[in-house]
């Protein structure tokens, strides 16, 4: 038996802040299925969006979140956000955390989507995440342990407490860690589509791993799509930051007609869900967009990581035309929690994507991702610190249906089923006859198998897939629940919003579906 005081998992932008916060207080250990510096934190080429400025207020900052979450945001856990967000940037900036200032020694600000204000804080150019991450890491050093390449498989759940985590290693090894508080941070679940803007990791392991202790799971159907991933030998070869667009770069078609001007008054600015939409109705007619960049000035030196994005895939930036396919980026529901990080299981704790705070209700405006990381890593930690955990008392587990778990492991799907499913029927654009089909599709495993029984005897590789194939029935069955358009959920058969559900969150538990019920599909 292995013990500690905070067990953390995951290793991006939201992890660490939590355990910066925490590591002076408690003793922490972090878990991460690759390496502590492989998370899309890491990959996040935007920046971070805080009312630093003399011209900006949070009350503008307040305002464009809630416009582009399309009214279905918690306006409390907003104000926090826009409020706490500058003082945490500051807070850093003097513990030497370095952003990207103009000639005169000015923080230069940046313009996005939905932002009415320059108001966007890059590091390194496009390598804000990279940035963020390393001083973290830096300051971590020494201060908590971080295992790597050891993938946790289960929340140990006892008398309706998480106690702790099971993990596995490549070599297959399972072991058992104790703590009086357990903190998710796992990230989203984009990487379940075939075009992703996120490291391969991301595969909704947080939000199967929740559901399966049996915690609330909230607004899933809000999936957010990058407009702008470079496309290039038929994939998505990375992603174009929606900075190069806010520095004068704009969305073509093959004979230059730009998509956005009549589609928005925000053009190609406008929030996300909107612009990928119009970029999928131009694709679905047959067209190739284009992101034509000849107004960026010197976009080499602004934008190196684009440079060599482009420089490995063989993409001419002198052309001044970028191939782009809109691909899935970010989760804005997650695992249900309060303001403070705290799920509906005690000892659980919850932070960053894999999280629904209800910041960014139905679409994340632009670089509000880092600062979610920032901001609520921080109140979690605090709440952390006041937890009190009962003496740890031990008992098996039963490994219920276990049988039944080792029948079903022989025909589970590759992942690329799982991804063409997910992008042909519960993608950009969504209607009720492509989401029975997934939800059938999704149905002919035995999920409940998958919640009530122990994994460990099964594969890192089964256990992702068994993973995605939960997080993606869960996804399915909330959008078909949903029967209006907002945000980030677009139906076809349901193409405008119901003002009625404006506050209505989408609650998935184990025990409110009844998944027993799924054996016989």
């Amino acid at each position: 038996m292995m013990e500690t005081e905070v067990i953390i998992v995951g290793s991006g932008v939201a992890a660490l802040t939590t355990a910066y916060y925490l590591h002076e207080h408690k003793n922490v250990t972090i878990f991460t299925k690759t390496k502590k510096d492989e998370s899309n934190s890491r990959l996040a080429q935007g920046g971070v969006a805080a009312s630093v400025s003399p011209e900006d207020d949070w009350r503008c900052h307040f305002e464009d979140t809630i416009a582009a979450g399309c009214q279905h945001n918690d306006e409390k856990a907003v104000e926090l956000l826009v409020r706490e967000g500058p003082k945490r940037i500051r807070e850093w900036m003097n513990a030497g955390l370095t952003f990207d200032v103009n000639q005169d020694g000015s923080l230069h600000l940046g313009q996005e989507g939905g932002h009415r204000k320059r108001r966007i804080l890059h590091a390194g150019g496009d390598q804000t995440g990279r940035t963020i991450v390393s001083f973290l890491l830096e300051k971590l050093k020494g201060h908590v342990a971080i295992i790597e390449g050891e993938c946790v498989i289960e929340l140990i759940i006892q008398h309706g407490r998480c106690i702790g985590v099971k993990t596995k290693n490549p070599l297959g090894q399972t072991s058992c860690y104790y703590a009086g508080a357990v903190v998710l941070a796992a990230g989203g679940c984009a990487g379940m589509y075939a075009f992703s803007s996120n490291a391969a990791t991301a595969t909704g392991d947080g939000i199967a791993l929740a559901y399966r202790a049996g915690a609330v799971i909230a607004d899933v159907e809000f999936i957010q799509f990058h407009p702008t991933m470079l496309f290039a030998a038929g994939k998505a070869a990375g992603l174009i930051s929606e900075a190069v667009r806010g520095e004068g770069a704009v969305l073509v078609t093959e004979d230059g007609r730009r998509i956005m001007e009549h589609i928005h008054p925000l053009q190609d600015l406008a929030p996300r869900d909107i612009v990928a939409r119009a970029i999928y109705d131009e694709m679905s007619k047959g067209h190739h967009v284009y992101l034509d960049i000849s107004a960026v000035h010197r976009c080499h030196e602004r934008f190196p990581a684009l440079a060599h994005l482009c420089a490995e895939h063989g993409i001419d930036m002198e052309t001044g035309r970028l191939p782009i396919v809109p691909g899935a980026h970010f989760l804005m529901g997650g695992v249900f929690v309060n303001d403070c990080g705290q799920t509906s299981i005690q000892g659980l704790y919850a932070v960053g994507e894999v999280a629904c705070t209800g910041v960014h209700g139905a679409n994340r405006l632009a670089s509000n991702s880092l600062l979610e990381g920032i901001v609520f890593g921080a109140r979690a930690a605090e709440a952390v610190r006041k937890e009190t955990a009962p003496p740890l008392q031990l008992r098996k587990r039963p490994n219920d249906m276990q049988s039944d778990i080792k029948k079903a492991v022989r025909n589970l799907p590759e992942i690329t089923a799982i991804q063409t499913i997910m992008s042909t029927y519960v993608g950009i654009v969504r209607d009720e006859q492509g989401l029975q089909y997934a939800k059938k599709w999704f149905e002919q495993f035995p999920l409940s198998a998958f919640v009530d029984s122990s994994l460990e005897d099964l594969s890192i590789e089964e256990i992702t897939v068994i993973h995605m194939l939960l997080a993606g029935w869960l996804i399915t069955t909330s959008a078909l629940q949903r029967t209006e358009s907002r945000g980030g959920h677009y139906r076809s058969d349901y193409p405008f919003a119901r003002e009625q559900w404006k506050k209505r969150r989408i609650c998935r538990t184990k025990n409110e579906l009844n998944v027993t019920s799924m054996a016989e599909h």
